[in-house]
């Protein structure tokens, strides 16, 4: 039986066009339709030659554009040397291979490419696993009874990374290795399970937001870490927990996660699940936009929606707009301030608006104090351990093998102590 083969392809900068078919339902960056597909490309190091924007009604079912639209591009990939066509769209197997024909050069769509920029960043075995899992989950389905869609040669953009190799094997063992790696990932993800349960007592935060927004040069800011940073999209694929002190005596646990971006391919956010997991269980999200973005409600929008797939609970959410160095206008900051309403606007290159940041984690973290009566199974160490160190015991008596307490506790601290479930009954809750 053949084997899935595995090559170090040469990374060139392939001269590209890039593609956009718009059609009527579907929402127009009006003021650069091909922005971010262009910030994609050049994360993926390519050199954007041409670019094209088409309207239609509906896709064209052999070419997803027109048949003319088909023949410009073929004639324009000659006239400029094209080595890449990447359509802002996604394509079926058949629609590749006939614009392939056509024009006589590599067609991507924009999810080949994302996986293409994650395979290039993945820098720890989990990612490089779960990039592996997307690829092959991406193209299986998209290939019937042949897999030439995956026979490239000559390395470039969309042919890198563990997936990214010629499969010369049956629909079987690549079913086979897909199982594989869910239970790797699986594995990963159930010690990572573990990870949060033993930190029951840390408050922990995570930064979600757009791509390129700054989160890691916040948590850089925030914490001392020295989180990669880069002017590019993806520059974080793996989680980076960092310890924070917001105040005295008062540490949170801030991770930063990988960006997300409009569309952001389905089977990419469940084969990165493991990684988004911080943001699902976190005390607090802060989701982290660019002011200076004119696509910010968009890009805040994409982002919710992801949340919202993972489970998130957004009551949990804090929203934060950075980057207000970048803003000259005053007006435009005024805009901002109305539309949004209940963010904080900083600056994490300057440093402008941390402070409150800040002192809004630490609020969260503390929790409203209320006062309580309870009883607790007094032979329990760890449940009296825990009042001890995070309740403001004012008086207590003891009865069997029940302790009768009453205490002033924050309301996180409380959620928490229920967790031992029928070793402490709450009798009574007010605010104090």
């Amino acid at each position: 039986m053949a084997e899935l083969k595995r090559e170090e392809l040469a990374v060139q900068q392939e001269r590209l066009m890039l593609v956009r078919v718009l059609l009527p339902d579907e929402p127009a960056d009006s003021r650069d339709p091909l922005g971010e597909l262009r910030a994609l490309a050049r994360t993926a190091g390519a050199k954007v030659v041409d670019e094209i924007v088409a309207k239609r009604p509906k896709p064209h079912p052999g070419l997803y554009v027109g048949t003319g639209k088909a023949r410009q591009i073929a004639e324009r990939c000659e006239q400029n040397e094209i080595d890449c066509i990447i359509f802002d769209n996604d394509l079926s197997p058949g629609q590749i291979r006939e614009l392939e024909e056509i024009t006589n050069c590599k067609v991507l769509d924009r999810s080949e490419l994302i996986l293409d920029i994650f395979a290039t960043h993945a820098r720890t075995r989990q990612s490089r696993l779960q990039v592996e899992l997307a690829q092959l989950e991406y193209t299986f389905p998209r290939l019937t009874g042949m897999w030439s869609h995956l026979d490239r040669h000559g390395g470039g953009v969309g042919t890198r990374g563990p997936g990214e190799t010629q499969i010369e094997t049956d629909r079987r063992l690549v079913q086979k290795r897909i199982g594989a790696l869910k239970e790797k990932l699986g594995q990963i993800d159930r010690r990572k399970l573990r990870e949060v349960h033993k930190r029951d007592d840390v408050f922990c935060v995570c930064f979600v937001g757009y791509t390129n927004t700054g989160k890691s040069t916040l948590m850089n800011l925030l914490t001392g870490a020295g989180t990669y940073v880069a002017d590019q999209l993806f520059a974080t694929l793996e989680t980076k927990t960092r310890r924070w002190r917001v105040g005295p005596g008062q540490t949170v646990l801030l991770s930063d996660t990988v960006g997300f971006v409009r569309n952001l391919p389905h089977h990419l956010i469940a084969s990165f699940r493991a990684t988004l997991e911080e943001a699902i269980w976190a005390d607090l999200l802060i989701h982290v936009a660019d002011a200076s973005d004119p696509q910010i409600k968009e890009e805040i929008e994409s982002v919710d929606r992801v949340l919202d797939e993972l489970g998130c609970d957004r009551n949990r959410e804090l929203l934060v707009l950075n980057k207000i160095d970048r803003i000259n206008d005053p007006t435009v900051l005024t805009v901002l301030q109305n539309r949004f309403p209940k963010a904080l606007f900083l600056s994490a290159a300057t440093g402008r608006g941390a402070d409150s940041l800040t002192e809004a984690v630490l609020e969260r973290a503390r929790g409203l104090p209320v006062r309580v009566q309870l009883e607790a199974n007094y032979r329990n160490g760890k449940l009296m351990h825990y009042l001890a160190r995070h309740a403001q015991v004012e008086n207590e008596s003891y009865n069997d093998s029940v302790a009768c307490i009453q205490a002033v506790i924050s309301t996180r601290k409380l959620d928490l102590l229920r967790s031992f479930g029928k070793d402490v009954v709450i009798l009574h809750q007010t605010a104090t």
